[in-house]
Parts: C-alpha cells; structure tokens; sequence
C-alpha cells in the first residue's frame, strides 16, 4: 500500500472512531441506549488501533491476522450502527453516513487483506 493511501486510511480510520464517540453522546440514556453505547463504543473505536499495530506487524501472516480484527471490528460495529438505526433511537441524518462509511471501511480491509494474501504466495 502506498503510504499516501495508507495516510488516508489512518486519517478515515480515525475520523470513524471521532464520529463513533460522537454518536456514543447522543443515544439516549435509557437501559437499552446504555447496553447500545457500550457494544458500539468497544467495537467503534478498535479498527484504528488494531490498524496501527497491523502496520507494525511483525510478517506477513501477522499483518494479515491484524487486519483480519479490523475488519471483524468494523463489521460488528456495522450491526450495531444498523440495529440504532432500525430502531429510531436517532435521525436516518445522526447515523446513515456512518453506516455508510462503516460499509466501504468494510470493503477497503477486505480488499486489503486479499491482496495481502495474494501476494504472500
């Protein structure tokens, strides 16, 4: 990955995990909105972090590993982005651009980790 690319996903990666915060602030304060911010809050603001540590793998195989908890992460963050917005605990406008953007970190790590492989033959 070119490091220009790389910056940029860092840069989304970490911006997910603000916006993630930021949603966190505005659920509700009721014992479901409680159990909601929790799950999302662990799943939300890991990708960034197991990112950084994928990057500093030690080989190829740990790289892949790493990425592989990212994208875990990101799609577990997916569901419960999904289920607030199922749910109407917010707007379609406080939660479906993050839905969104969730969705193509989804598909950027997924890509990434094929590739990974595929070179590693």
């Amino acid at each position: 990955m070119e490091i220009n690319k790389r910056d940029e996903l860092v840069e989304r990666l970490l911006n997910f995990t603000v916006r993630i915060i930021k949603l966190f602030n505005a659920l509700p304060k009721t014992d479901v909105g409680k159990h909601l911010k929790g799950q999302l809050l662990r799943s939300g603001t890991s990708p960034g972090a197991n990112y950084e540590e994928a990057c500093g793998a030690e080989s190829r195989a740990d790289f892949i590993h790493k990425l592989g908890i990212v994208l875990k992460e990101l799609k577990e963050s997916r569901y419960w982005l999904r289920v607030i917005s199922y749910s109407d605990m917010l707007t379609p406008k406080q939660i479906d651009s993050l839905i969104y953007e969730c969705e193509e970190l989804c598909a950027i790590i997924a890509k990434s980790i094929l590739t990974a492989r595929k070179n590693k033959l």
